[in-house]
């Protein structure tokens, strides 16, 4: 399902579920499925309002659960009662029916397995703080119908987007005080502050009141894997989220990135070994459990070694954090007895990926390198070889022809950015 694209959660100004909805939408995510939602949940009667609002001069989408009252969740306030008991909310929700509803709800196994998770959690923090059990805690109407649809929604919007990677920046989690039920608490709140347990958590700037809410924490624990790779290429500015309150002096809201992996790495790891003992024949076998590892290239060349023995060396330039795996698989997939390592470093130039259609609808990939003389291009190798087959055309007169319509494509576009895998018919 996922093409390679990742997401990255930015919250400097902290994240709630809503926060993250209207992050969703504003990356490509439908209005018409979010509207959908609270109806295949349960709850026909619950609309979901959308708009563009302005946060600190920062364009963001607003969204809002609405009870068909009008009733909604305000920002600053805690979805339980600080005590465990719904006394002055009216109707109210325990965690285990909320958890029911989504097992039962048409969710696909991915998002399903997330979300009753996230209930999980939320449940067991919140226990822990009034000393309930998990599937006890209550939540007031209007917050249990608010989390239902941001924490289900939080979800499946990945999936809307296809991305099923997801990553997090340090987050915010504000300061001063939040309006519980009965009185006010400090922030984090408690619940806040147990399910950000193991979360990095960066300054808070100018960030007054609560930033990060409950459903927003328990968001991060169940979708991030954590700390972004150190090297990404964005494949936009950012879309960003709004938060209900709009401060005057930063922009109260959250912004989501998508990216795509940077193969590049300014410092890398050699791995070097000499072999007189493994058939020429395995080279290819070895070459692709080296790139499977992690492996950025790999060279291999003729030696003469000892006694006059014909070999291969074989050069593996792998990025640090991959360098162990890469070894791993040198030593399982070769005869070596023994690698050398040491580090290096890299100066790559600057590399994307476009897409190419032919004549005949077939789309073609080519790498393209941003050189001090210009744009450099090289039609990617199993494309043009499938399309030689294809057509029975010489491969050396394919991958010329490709090349000139990229070049001609590549220089067209020079005079504003190319996207990544972007498609182009001629």
């Amino acid at each position: 399902m996922p093409d390679g694209r990742f997401a990255i959660l930015d919250p400097v100004s902290g994240i709630s579920g809503d926060m993250l909805l209207g992050a969703l939408l504003a990356s490509g995510a439908s209005p018409e499925w979010l509207r959908s939602l609270p109806g295949r949940l349960g709850f026909p009667d619950v609309t979901v309002q959308i708009s563009s609002v302005d946060r600190c001069g920062v364009k963001a989408t607003k969204v809002d659960v609405c009870l068909p009252d009008g009733r909604r969740e305000q920002p600053g306030h805690f979805n339980s009662s600080d005590d465990g008991h719904a006394h002055e909310h009216g109707p109210h929700r325990h965690i285990g029916e909320l958890i029911a509803i989504v097992e039962q709800a048409r969710l696909s196994p991915w998002v399903r397995e997330r979300a009753v998770r996230a209930f999980q959690l939320l449940g067991e923090a919140e226990g822990r703080v009034h000393g309930l059990r998990a599937d006890q805690v209550p939540l007031h109407e209007v917050g249990a119908v608010d989390a239902l649809v941001d924490i289900v929604g939080a979800i499946e919007g990945f999936e809307q987007l296809d991305i099923t990677r997801i990553y997090n920046r340090p987050v915010a989690v504000g300061s001063g005080w939040v309006r519980a039920a009965h009185g006010v608490m400090p922030i984090p709140a408690p619940a806040t502050a147990i399910l950000l347990e193991g979360i990095e958590v960066g300054p808070n700037g100018p960030v007054l009141g609560e930033a990060t809410t409950p459903t927003g924490a328990v968001l991060l624990r169940v979708l991030s894997a954590g700390t972004p790779p150190a090297r990404w290429r964005a494949g936009g500015a950012g879309a960003w989220g709004a938060g209900g309150r709009n401060p005057e002096d930063y922009p109260n809201a959250l912004r989501l990135i998508l990216a795509t992996a940077a193969l590049e790495a300014g410092e890398v790891v050699l791995l070097s070994t000499d072999l007189d003992d493994l058939s020429p024949e395995y080279l290819d076998p070895l070459r692709e459990a080296l790139f499977l590892a992690g492996a950025l290239d790999v060279q291999v060349w003729t030696t003469q070694m000892k006694k006059g023995r014909p070999g291969f060396r074989v050069e593996v330039t792998v990025a640090p954090a991959e360098a162990d795996k890469a070894t791993e698989a040198l030593f399982r997939h070769s005869t070596t007895a023994g690698i050398r390592r040491y580090r290096a470093e890299r100066v790559t130039l600057a590399r994307r990926e476009v897409e190419v259609m032919t004549a005949d609808g077939a789309a073609v990939r080519v790498k393209v390198l941003d050189g001090p003389d210009g744009p450099r291009v090289k039609p990617e190798y199993e494309d043009v070889a499938e399309l030689a087959r294809r057509t029975g055309r010489p491969a050396h007169e394919v991958a010329r022809d490709l090349q000139l319509r990229a070049l001609r494509l590549v220089s067209a576009d020079n005079a504003g950015p190319v996207s990544p895998k972007r498609s182009h018919n001629e």
